[in-house]
């Protein structure tokens, strides 16, 4: 797909623009989203300064389900299958849809803003859109692969500097497939080496270095790891946690909840989702290792917290560059919680064995939740397990590569001070509860680039919630806009089009207040669940017997959308007798 600098439309101002993506967060786990997790950095994005507030939280904005596909449609602004990665980063066989790699013909947010809006560009952090990387391969296999056609890395698809990692999850103290630019990091890890402060710190060194220019801006991608598994966390850090979850997970659900409507994030009408079918009771008689899942947790929330001061090093770094007040910072998740066991006995369908070997001084890595270790060291490989997970996504139901709203509710924080000065209003929100999808945000940086948002585009832009929806719905001066779509009384910006989903096989669609979701399922079939968003968004209600006409006329919708984005049936192979579909029992892991 050739485009030209003439294709497109160039107008100042052009704010720097940051992208901080989390990795496995859930919807609940920082502090301005209603949790306990010690966030201040974040927090402080979403409330602003004294004089004003420079934050706006989004309640309903969503991602797409797992690592990979949100990746590929935030940096592409299109759905995952339309970007080639309809579900992971192997090549399935079944054409460019699951090819497990970028599309070429598919612009990068990177390259559109370096090659026609003049950004510099930059990421650190997680790729995972650019084939496959087995966690266990070898820095020469890693270098000889890298950037073939399968492979594409950052530097190929727009970035003018990257550091980080190619392929997925690994040890945070010698993550795998580690690259600067384009040339693997062979050296082992210094002592005191830990990923997230890594690319936290890199971020740092790339913004130093672009406001060398200033008359140029920048783009940043920050693409954490944190708090995906495994649980690996500095010692000290934990310790301020420990003993913090020793009432559980059903007390904290609860409490996370009570904040959340505290903080009119949600609808006090809103119950709080039932406990997960396959969490216990916490209660001495179904969880006799309390202190080691207080451990699990309270390494889970280390996680976090050290993301959180990476953070504000990054936001300390725009302020001693005199860049702060003109940069856009987006803050987000790539999926809920994460119910991944990670089991240790190598049986069938169980792959953590993968991420064994030695730690960098000779120890050997156990790998899986075994309880006489205590996690965060080099030599454990752990998850906080399906339990914990369910009170990281509430008050939502399920979990990452699921689509009800526990998969694909992400926190979302906008931050930008100089948008009080573009236009004389006093009046942004703060919160905005309409639904957007992670697409949007590449439409939007486009609109705040002032680049003409491609009529192929899914994602819409949602600039003038940054500056004030009403004033800038009668005044499109401050900014050559291409088209919103307001409410009927042409004040509130909505989004024009649906929202859809698909990931191994679960389906969903969002239409105004109506949400239809199927949930695949291994051992019984359930159906499609209709729900009202506006009176039930914990998925409770179920009104699909209730309201068959829009249960068949949403199912449609769906339908046109899969067959457009070329989604094909799950599985994508037959299973073979006797085995199972693992994909959807990650419990089991």
């Amino acid at each position: 797909m050739a485009r030209k600098l003439s294709d497109y439309h160039k107008h100042p101002p052009k704010p720097n623009i940051i992208i901080i993506l989390a990795d496995d967060l859930g919807f609940s786990d920082v502090g301005c989203f209603g949790s306990e997790i010690l966030t201040p950095n974040i927090d402080a994005l979403a409330y602003g300064g004294e004089k004003s507030n420079t934050g706006i939280r989004f309640t309903q904005m969503y991602n797409c389900a797992r690592c990979c596909p949100s990746r590929a449609a935030l940096l592409t602004g299109m759905y995952p299958h339309q970007a080639g990665i309809g579900h992971m980063v192997y090549d399935a066989g079944v054409g460019p849809a699951y090819q497990g790699f970028l599309r070429e013909e598919i612009p990068t947010v990177a390259e559109l803003l370096r090659d026609c809006g003049g950004y510099k560009t930059y990421m650190a952090g997680k790729w995972h859109v650019g084939g496959e990387y087995p966690p266990d391969a070898s820095h020469e296999w890693i270098q000889s692969n890298m950037g073939d056609a399968s492979h594409p890395t950052p530097t190929q698809r727009g970035f003018d500097q990257f550091y980080g990692t190619l392929g997925g999850g690994g040890s945070y103290y010698q993550p795998p497939s580690l690259v600067l630019n384009d040339e693997v990091v062979k050296e082992v890890t210094p002592e005191g080496f830990y990923y997230t402060d890594a690319i936290n710190d890199e971020a740092c060194k790339m913004i130093k270095n672009a406001c060398t220019d200033k008359d140029a801006p920048f783009f940043l991608y920050v693409a954490h790891c944190a708090p995906h598994w495994p649980l690996h966390a500095p010692k000290e850090k934990i310790e301020k946690y420990k003993g913090k979850y020793m009432r559980g997970w059903d007390s904290l659900r609860r409490e996370r909840h009570q904040r959340m409507i505290d903080q009119k994030l949600i609808s006090p009408d809103w119950s709080c989702s039932p406990r997960d079918d396959y969490s216990p009771p916490w209660d001495e008689d179904h969880v006799p290792d309390q202190e080691w899942e207080d451990s699990r947790m309270a390494t889970y929330a280390a996680q976090i917290t050290v993301m959180d001061e990476g953070i504000g090093r990054i936001i300390k770094t725009l302020h001693t560059t005199g860049s702060y007040e003109d940069t856009v910072i987006f803050f987000l998740s790539d999926n809920g919680g994460c119910a991944e066991y990670l089991k240790e006995n190598g049986e069938e369908g169980h792959w953590p064995e993968f991420y064994g070997g030695l730690t960098r001084d000779g120890r050997i890595i156990k790998v899986g939740n075994r309880r006489e270790l205590t996690p965060g060291d080099e030599e454990t490989f752990m998850s906080y397990d399906l339990p914990w997970a369910n009170a990281s996504n509430s008050p939502f139901r399920l979990f990452k590569s699921w689509v009800h709203e526990g998969g694909i509710a992400t926190p979302f924080v906008i931050h930008w001070p100089a948008a009080r000065t573009l236009v004389s209003n006093d009046s942004i929100d703060e919160i905005n509860h309409d639904p957007w999808i992670i697409m949007d945000i590449v439409a939007t940086c486009y609109d705040l680039a002032g680049i003409h948002i491609p009529d192929s585009l899914e994602g819409e832009s949602f600039l003038p919630i940054l500056l004030g929806e009403d004033e800038l719905a009668f005044n499109f001066s401050v900014y050559d806009v291409y088209s919103y779509y307001l409410d009927s009384q042409g004040q509130t910006l909505k989004r024009r089009q649906p929202l859809f989903w698909e990931h191994q096989g679960n389906c969903a669609v969002r239409d105004g207040k109506w949400k239809l979701v199927y949930r695949r399922r291994d051992e019984v079939e359930t159906g499609w669940e209709l729900y009202d968003m506006e009176k039930d968004r914990t998925e409770l209600q179920n009104l699909a017997t209730h309201n068959k006409e829009k249960v068949k006329s949403l199912i449609q919708m769906w339908k046109d959308w899969a067959t457009r984005c070329d989604v094909l049936p799950w599985p994508l192979h037959p299973i073979k007798d006797g085995e199972r579909d693992w994909s959807n029992l990650p419990w089991m892991w």
